[in-house]
């Protein structure tokens, strides 16, 4: 028997649904009760995430109350029948839905006309009709309001069997959603994981600048021990041709983006796991520690697309030790799609949380024989002093 053919590669795809990761459609209301929550939710919220709506209306007179821009919303999608509010002629599929939405990292939806991944039921008894016509979206309930009852109407229980498990609050309970919220926000914070960069061919230093010891092992295992308490996984990122002489303790991923440098190491690394945020640390810098991670990772701004060191040598981003998180997988695919592979040049033109290290001496890195022996001299100084 022949073995099925696959014409195309297997990857592993964003946990994207309609929208985004993180996504709400809110039903049951009218779509003035759903916009004026979305308000308040948003307006609440968009001091720490980049928050976005996406809605349907026949009714210019809605878009006169808030839910608009103004209260904070980094992005806002009308659908508005005839044409799109973000000036787009043709209809929307779910591919630009997820490329359009992919910098947020809260999508709310009106839920009378957007499918999304979870949903906030509002019960009004004149809205009985309309909201069990659209009982098969309530696929992941997560939360009912009451509005103008104290009744769950029966198909809603019969719909959601865990529905005595959930928040139950009433409409103007709003300090309580907006609770509710932050702490789904809190639990969707992306996982941190580590990638050490020793992949480089160190040609300016003529050995693998991976290899040096310099606290007692080789840079690419001290580094990734470093790192081990901040991250959930640490892997080496390496070629493929230098898989065999990793040692096996220290899971690695070679490049599958190749001849991009440590830009290709990094897509690398999302496309293994794209929901993932990584803290990439590159194995030329021997003065790093604990105290500098620890720093940039106390201070992590999930809702830009990474948080970076200051160089120490110019007034630009250091790449090198960065934490990336996932929705920069979009932003660095589009980079390399206009023929850009400078992660730099990624952080410079894009909205990222800068922080000025406290020992700035520890973002050195070493490239050639010159400045190895230097650091070298200056670490057995440092250890002959204590």
């Amino acid at each position: 028997m022949s073995k099925e053919h696959k014409k195309h590669t297997a990857l592993t795809r964003p946990a994207f649904c309609a929208f985004n990761r993180n996504e709400w459609a809110i039903v049951g209301g009218t779509c003035t009760a759903i916009k004026l929550l979305a308000d308040q939710i948003i307006s609440a919220l968009s001091a720490d995430h980049k928050c976005a709506y996406v809605d349907t209306t026949h009714n210019d007179d809605i878009e006169l109350l808030p839910g608009r821009l103004s209260n904070g919303a980094a992005l806002e999608y009308i659908d508005k029948v005839n044409y799109r509010q973000l000036n787009y002629q043709a209809a929307f599929n779910s591919f630009k839905f997820k490329d359009t939405f992919s910098q947020a990292d809260l999508v709310i939806a009106n839920g009378n006309h957007h499918q999304a991944k979870a949903q906030v039921v509002i019960i009004y008894n004149n809205k009985r009709a309309s909201l069990q016509k659209r009982v098969e979206q309530l696929t992941n309930v997560q939360m009912i309001l009451l509005a103008d009852t104290d009744e769950i109407f029966d198909f809603i229980k019969d719909a959601v069997p865990n529905w005595q498990q959930l928040p139950v609050y009433r409409l103007d309970e709003t300090d309580r959603i907006i609770a509710f919220f932050k702490s789904k926000m809190e639990q969707a914070k992306p996982v941190l994981n580590g990638l050490v960069l020793a992949g480089g061919k160190s040609q300016r230093m003529g050995f693998d600048k991976g290899a040096v010891n310099w606290h007692g092992k080789e840079q690419r295992y001290h580094i990734a021990d470093i790192l081990k308490p901040f991250c959930k996984d640490v892997f080496i990122s390496c070629r493929a041709d230098q898989q065999k002489e990793i040692d096996p303790v220290y899971p690695n991923i070679p490049d599958t983006f190749t001849g991009l440098g440590p830009f290709g190491a990094i897509l690398s690394a999302f496309r293994e796991q794209p929901d993932s945020a990584w803290l990439i640390v590159a194995c030329d810098l021997p003065l790093i520690n604990a105290e500098t991670l620890r720093y940039l990772t106390d201070n992590r701004n999930t809702a830009s697309i990474a948080t970076a060191y200051q160089s120490t040598f110019n007034d630009f981003p250091e790449p090198l030790i960065t934490i990336w998180e996932p929705k920069s997988y979009t932003v660095l695919l589009s980079f390399l799609a206009q023929g850009y592979s400078c992660p730099r040049k990624v952080l410079i033109n894009s909205d990222v949380h800068i922080l000025n290290a406290k020992a700035p001496a520890d973002l050195t890195n070493v490239n050639t024989p010159e400045e190895l022996d230097r650091i070298k001299r200056e670490l057995h100084q440092k250890t002959a002093t204590q």
